[in-house]
């Protein structure tokens, strides 16, 4: 796979990551609530690890 490929995967995936946490952020907190661990456990740390990849 070429390094052009891998980066545009990996700037999608980051970007897929990110959007659920603007979600979190300016979303009703009594609907956001049952979310907290989600975001704790799974985009934050995909979100990071992706953005450290590329």
């Amino acid at each position: 796979m070429k390094e052009s490929t891998k980066r545009s995967i990996l700037r999608w995936v980051h970007i897929a990551f990110g959007l659920p946490i603007l979600g979190y952020i300016y979303g009703p907190p009594e609907e956001v609530a049952q979310y907290v661990n989600m975001f704790r456990f799974i985009f934050v740390p995909g979100l990071l690890i992706s953005g450290m990849w590329m």
